[in-house]
């Protein structure tokens, strides 16, 4: 899927806003559009488009939701990140702008508020005038659980 992030997030505070969202971005508010959006508003944790599927249940193939899925990040609704190798998240964009930590080791990932990455940021930008986003790939290395189980030559590696 190839969606830039330009679009603004939208305040789509609740499921009702976001069918409205819907529907004044000039889509219609379809029943398999409101299965998606209500299980995209029912959690705060990033989801795949496949687990996004089976919570829709028979109702719903993969493809059908990648489309609503872009469709819903052209309307800046939700976002979406990679984590690694694996499939893309998604997220609802009302959440607020998040930047992400990711452990190569287990998989884990922990979402950041940007500011606290701001440090990270300035150092990249002074030493290669780069302008750092971890918003759609995060930050890989370790957590704090994978680094302590390592001997000390592993972990400067």
């Amino acid at each position: 899927m190839t969606v830039a992030h330009n679009s603004p997030p939208l305040e789509a505070a609740d499921l009702d806003s976001a069918v409205e969202a819907v529907r004044e971005g000039g889509l219609r508010a379809t029943n398999a559009r409101r299965l998606l959006l209500e299980a995209l508003w029912t959690t705060s944790e990033p989801l795949t488009a496949e687990q996004l599927s089976d919570a829709i249940g028979e109702s719903s193939d993969v493809a059908s939701v990648y489309r609503n899925l872009e469709a819903f990040e052209r309307l800046g609704l939700i976002r979406h990140f990679h984590l690694g190798h694996g499939p893309g998240l998604y997220a609802r964009a009302s959440l607020g702008r998040r930047e992400y930590l990711v452990c190569d080791a287990c998989g884990a990932h922990r979402a950041v508020e940007p500011s606290r990455l701001d440090e990270v940021r300035e150092l990249i930008r002074r030493d290669f005038g780069h302008e750092a986003r971890f918003t759609h790939f995060p930050i890989a290395g370790l957590c704090p659980e994978c680094a302590a189980g390592l001997d000390p030559e592993e972990a400067s590696a």
